[in-house]
């Protein structure tokens, strides 16, 4: 039986050797057809690619931060036509939640969550309020405690130096206040001393959370790209 299966098995791949010798030129075409095809995928991909940057590009020449200028993301764009235009004389009072850290290719560069957060001041100055009708609140819990942390501790846990300092300065400047949540200090084993100085902290972030809605603040949930 062991035998018989030996022969089948030679005479299939010499059967197949042959048909590969007497179809040299349609395997030759077949296979040029499918590298054209690649190639012509690739060069699209490479076009489309070409096209996206360059839209990014003219998008960030026409970028503007009447606030804080945060880099990438943050700036806003002139619109023209408005009508629709928030009151001025209204106290905004910006509450913000962040719960995550950027991903670990990116934790060398500020948090995409404080940046979201410059883009939103901007965003309200540029529609006409006025920055002295701004409040804002920051709490944070989860691993978004690791941007608030002090640049010693973040070299210890990341090696590397704290990439948030600046921006968290810029909007210290403005009034922000800034809430640690001690549960997720308590889970992630981060001090009260690993913490900047700018930043107070509540026994849970779900109790500033509903602190502040109930005084009219207007809750924002900002998380980084995944």
């Amino acid at each position: 039986m062991r035998r018989t299966g030996l022969i089948i098995t030679i005479y299939f791949f010499e059967s197949m050797a042959c048909m590969a010798q007497s179809n040299d030129a349609q395997f030759l075409a077949v296979k040029d057809s499918t590298l054209r095809a690649v190639i012509h995928a690739d060069s699209l991909k490479i076009e489309n690619q070409f096209a996206e940057k360059t839209r990014w590009h003219n998008l960030e020449s026409k970028e503007e931060f009447p606030v804080i200028n945060a880099g990438k993301f943050s700036g806003v764009f002139p619109v023209t036509g408005v009508t629709e235009v928030p009151d001025p004389k209204m106290q905004y009072k910006l509450l913000f939640e962040m719960k995550n850290k950027n991903p670990d290719s990116l934790l060398n560069e500020p948090d995409q969550s404080l940046i979201e957060v410059a883009r939103i001041i901007n965003l309200h100055v540029a529609s006409g309020i006025p920055l002295k009708n701004i409040s804002i609140v920051l709490v944070m819990h989860g691993y978004g405690l690791y941007s608030i942390c002090t640049n010693a501790t973040y070299q210890k846990r990341f090696k590397m130096n704290n990439p948030n300092l600046n921006l968290i300065s810029e909007l210290e400047k403005l009034g922000t206040r800034f809430i640690a949540c001690g549960q997720a200090m308590n889970f992630l084993d981060i001090k009260n001393e690993e913490l900047l100085p700018v930043v107070k902290v509540s026994f849970t972030a779900q109790t500033a959370l509903s602190g502040y809605q109930l005084k009219g603040y207007v809750l924002k949930t900002v998380e980084p790209d995944k």
